[in-house]
């Protein structure tokens, strides 16, 4: 039996990982955007997936970064994802752009869902640069279930929007708003007066995310629903230590300022699957036995926050002096 390439190894050490596909396609589709088209080596089915998913790609050179599925999630056979330059990142999207080829091997893990689309009469979605990515497959769903739809789509400039002429099908029922040639985007006029029977869906950077909570404090509780490709300014809160006992082990472990909780618990023995570090991708999410969690994480609602049971250990601590978590 042949021993796993590197490659192999480091796809299957990602969460529900299916080992290696293939860049079957590499194209730009605005500035600083590529497109990247994933398919089986041997020509498989992938695992299904639905709107709001994301994959870990398990780049060559090691690194792993995680995008949204963009693609037809009708066809089994073939994903895709669109990829921004991040001048001041960590060189990942820079690998992407400038050494990954069609034909290369990358590992991907997943798909995982923390941003699934809630069944509505009608929808209203906003999307700010690269964050149209995860709302593509939302758009064909809500057309393909007959609800009503609309969606605001701001950027720095035209040229810099991804999938702009994809869009172009859609008619009246897609506002591309480049900031260059309208301004900062009215967010107020785009979702008009409060009510009931709508949900939001929005992804986009910070200050978009952060203005649109705002405008949407007068709407039912729940309405609004967003995805940020960041951690929250919270994460960087001040930090405090705390203890953290392993309810299967036995163990209690203290977690000092310095220190995550996954990196605590990791030092005690005790191995929990993670993969961004920054609480944007959910693979650390961790049960709240007892105690009261300090949620620094960019997925959970205000509603998962208030219950309290889970967290991400990656970036998540602890209100209380003592955190009793499932491990």
């Amino acid at each position: 039996m042949s021993m796993p390439t590197p490659l192999d190894a480091q796809a299957n050490s990602v969460p529900g990982a299916v080992a290696v596909v293939r860049v079957a396609e590499k194209r730009a589709v605005a500035e600083n955007v590529v497109a990247l088209d994933l398919v089986a080596p041997s020509g498989q089915r992938l695992p299904d997936w639905a709107p709001g998913a994301h994959i870990d790609l398990v780049l060559p050179n090691g690194q792993i970064r995680q995008y949204s599925l963009c693609g037809d999630r009708w066809d089994p056979h073939r994903y895709r994802v669109a990829v921004l330059r991040e001048p001041d990142g960590r060189g990942g999207s820079a690998f992407v752009h400038d050494r990954l080829a069609v034909g290369d091997l990358v590992g991907v893990g997943g798909p995982r869902n923390n941003f699934a689309v809630i069944p509505s009469p009608e929808y209203l979605f906003v999307a700010g640069g690269i964050g149209i990515t995860p709302l593509l497959p939302m758009l064909d769903q809500a057309e393909r279930v007959g609800a009503a739809w609309k969606l605001l789509y701001g950027g720095r400039r035209r040229a810099s929007m991804a999938f702009t002429g994809e869009l172009a099908r859609f008619g009246d029922r897609v506002l591309v708003a480049p900031e260059d040639e309208c301004g900062r985007l009215d967010l107020r006029g785009f979702l008009g007066a409060p009510r009931s029977g709508v949900k939001i869906y929005a992804c986009g950077p910070a200050p978009l995310l952060d203005a649109l909570t705002e405008v949407c404090a007068g709407w039912p509780r729940y309405t609004l629903h967003t995805e940020r490709f960041a951690g929250r300014d919270d994460a960087a809160a001040p930090r405090t230590s705390f203890d953290v006992r392993l309810a299967r082990t036995g163990i209690t472990v203290t977690v000092p300022p310095e220190r995550t909780i996954l990196d605590a618990v990791a030092a005690a023995g005790v191995e929990v699957l993670s993969s961004c570090r920054q609480g944007t991708c959910g693979t650390c999410e961790t049960t709240v036995l007892a105690g009261r969690p300090d949620h620094r994480d960019a997925v959970l609602e205000d509603h998962e926050r208030d219950a309290g049971d889970c967290l991400f250990v990656c970036v998540s601590r602890s209100r209380s002096d003592i955190l009793v978590l499932d491990l």
